[in-house]
């Protein structure tokens, strides 16, 4: 297999969408260092697993030699990126955009050399537009190809309010890949549209334009939606070792892969003698999550901290053991979705509720299901899923 094919291999693995896979080849083929683009909009300051995805695939460009340019949407948070939104994001005021643009090139850097990569702020060339430029780029798309767009589509139909504002965002976005001459810019599934904007601009600026790669959402804890803070199921990069490594082990075996596939740093060829020896060969899948679960504990908080923590691990649960850490909580709760709330174990009585579903109660090691079931006075170990645990003192 040449270098160019194995080049590709490890670029396309895991990819959802890429446009056109041959002129991407073509320009791996050129022997030129490609100028990689991906834009971010601080508007939150941390990133949880799914925000990596993306940073991972930069990394793998970037270890083939080419050129990974962040772009900070100073400007363009400004405006707020309407993708998959149902309402108009509140403005963020710029102090606040750039502390969190801060907080995400540190995280970056967990995975991306920092000495390789190079930051930019889309108000450096946005601004200079001013109105008369502005005016001119939006004359580069009509309301109906606008409209196209679903989410767009969705709000109109349901005479829900659009910003003229927003219809600015996409071509911002694409404008970015002019300005910096991209070769590739990625993204996730969901920006399909404003990616496309940049083939479109640099088309019309006269230059060959970027291939865009897209990568699937990576799917959050309980296995069915993406992985969001608003869903709490999500891993955040900043998490505890011992917190990040027990929310990777709660995972489906069958979601597993979907993680090595998008998140792990081994090579295809090994991924898939790890996979044969699990699916093949009889080995237990346990074993090959705790691999991960090290490997990426290692990432973000070095390879001392995630070996405590798989031992942490296999003490607690591969021999039943409580964790040394037990929180120890006095409540008033009158019922056990309350309860559950009150000791820290859920974060609201929604979702102890649907713990309780799940079969994830467990009070002294019995399991509870029954949401109406009467709290007695006293002490007892209560756990919810396979890692929180609180010694509960109901007054």
């Amino acid at each position: 297999m040449s270098d160019i094919e194995n080049a590709l291999r490890e670029i396309t693995r895991g990819a959802e969408e890429i446009i056109p896979l041959d002129e991407l080849k073509k320009k791996l083929e050129s022997g030129k260092q490609l100028v990689i683009k991906l834009g971010m909009d601080p508007t939150a300051p941390d990133i949880h697993l799914g925000h990596t995805v993306i940073l991972n695939k930069l990394r793998t460009f970037q270890k083939l030699g080419h050129k990974i340019v962040l772009i900070i949407g100073d400007f363009t948070a400004a405006i707020g990126d309407p993708s998959g939104k149902n309402a108009t994001r509140p403005e963020l005021p710029r102090e606040q955009i750039l502390e969190n643009a801060k907080t995400y090139a540190e995280q970056a850097f967990k995975i991306l050399d920092k000495d390789l990569t190079e930051i930019r702020y889309n108000s450096e060339w946005c601004e200079k537009l001013g109105a008369a430029g502005t005016i001119k780029l939006a004359a580069k798309l009509t309301v109906a190809r606008m409209l196209e767009r679903d989410d767009f589509s969705k709000r109109f139909a349901a005479k829900q309010p659009i910003s003229i504002h927003e219809f600015l965002y996409p071509l911002f976005q694409g404008y970015d890949s002019v300005a910096i001459k991209a070769d590739v810019e990625l993204g996730g599934t969901d920006q399909k549209f404003n990616l496309l904007m940049g083939r479109e601009l640099q088309k019309d600026a006269g230059m060959e334009p970027q291939c865009v790669l897209m990568m699937p959402l990576l799917v959050g804890l309980d296995g069915v939606v993406k992985m969001s803070k608003s869903k709490h199921n999500y891993i955040g990069v900043t998490e505890a070792p011992k917190e990040m490594f027990g929310k990777i082990m709660s995972i489906s075996d069958d979601l597993m892969w979907s993680y090595y596939d998008l998140l792990s740093f081994k090579t295809v060829d090994e991924i898939k003698a790890i996979k044969d020896d699990c699916l093949v060969n009889g080995k237990n899948p346990r074993d090959a999550k705790i691999e991960l679960g090290r490997e990426i504990v290692a990432r973000y908080h070095g390879e001392e901290a995630a070996n405590e923590a798989v031992e942490g691990f296999k003490s607690q649960f591969a021999k039943g053991a409580l964790p040394d850490d037990i929180q120890e909580v006095t409540v008033n709760s009158q019922t056990i979705p309350n309860l559950l709330k009150d000791a820290g174990l859920c974060e609201s009585t929604s979702e102890a509720m649907r713990m309780l579903k799940q079969n994830a109660v467990k009070c002294d090691g019995k399991v509870i299901t029954d949401k109406n079931a009467p709290v007695e006075k006293g002490t007892a170990i209560w756990q919810v899923g396979k890692r929180r645990f609180a010694k509960v003192t109901v007054a």
